[in-house]
């Protein structure tokens, strides 16, 4: 690992207890991260991939606190997440999450200019609800999106407007870190292009770290500067996207990328 990375794991490993049953037999754990280390620089982009199951998720969300270690530890800035300086509210600002389904994550009973403007004014970043609105309109315009739709209701927006919105959300705060969650799973083609495009102009405006999981080694591929490749809760590889896709060491890596589909059928055939 480098001397000073943003954000570290060292030996992290992750339990969820089983929920028991009336009458039932004795609580077990299951372990889903196994002894993860794991680094990710101030500008890098870092994917992380694996099939369903493997762990991405869980480490993704172990990475911003929101799941408890049962062994090892998260860093951020050289800071155990519980010791960060100002405490969690200073330490949320930095660290952001774009989330899969945007409609989970959008309040239905709030407006978009509700959702967008009360973490700039809860984090002091605008001192009165006019210049949030205003904050919050011009990031709407910088991920594409007409002002008007402050006015509206997640439900009253397109899929691909709701991302829209939560990467707004997301970098709305100028975070250090986010990490986006199979933000582009289930998109078409050109949407995922536009979406991915847009990822990567702010992380280079803002100067932000990504953490982008996927099982999609395609989208990895072209997108992500580093990657982490995980099975059973445990990385079986890592290393530059470039050297990792063309010279797969473990067996597991290999496995994956050659399940990627071949545009052109007629090369193989």
């Amino acid at each position: 690992m480098p001397e000073h990375a943003l954000l570290e794991t060292r030996g992290l490993v992750v339990d969820y207890a089983a929920r028991r049953s009336f009458l039932g037999p004795a609580n077990t754990s299951t372990r889903v991260l196994r002894g993860v280390d794991l680094y990710i620089e101030a500008g890098e982009i870092v994917g992380i991939v694996g099939e369903s199951g493997s762990g991405k998720s869980t480490l993704g969300r172990a990475m911003l606190g929101l799941v408890p270690a049962t062994e090892g530890s998260v860093l951020f800035d050289g800071f155990a997440l519980a010791d960060f300086p100002g405490g969690d509210i200073a330490r949320k600002r930095h660290m952001q999450m774009i989330f899969q389904d945007p409609m989970s994550s959008l309040n239905p009973r709030h407006t978009i200019g509700a959702i967008l403007t009360r973490p700039l004014l809860l984090h002091g970043v605008a001192s009165d609800q006019r210049q949030a609105v205003g904050i919050a309109a011009a990031m709407l315009e910088r991920v594409g999106l007409p002002v008007a739709v402050l006015s509206r209701y997640p439900h009253e927006l397109s899929g691909g407007q709701r991302q829209r919105v939560g990467i707004a959300r997301a970098a709305l705060l100028r975070p250090r870190f986010v990490l986006a969650d199979e933000v582009v799973s289930g998109q078409d083609v050109s949407t995922q292009a536009r979406v991915l495009t847009l990822l990567r102009e702010l992380c280079q405006e803002m100067g932000m770290a990504l953490a982008f999981i996927s099982h999609d080694l395609s989208v990895i591929r072209a997108f992500c500067n580093r990657l982490y490749v995980l099975n059973g809760g445990v990385v079986v590889e890592e290393g530059a996207s470039e050297t990792v896709f063309a010279k797969p060491k473990h067996a597991y890596t290999q496995a994956l990328i050659s399940a990627i589909p071949i545009p052109d059928p007629s090369v193989r055939w």
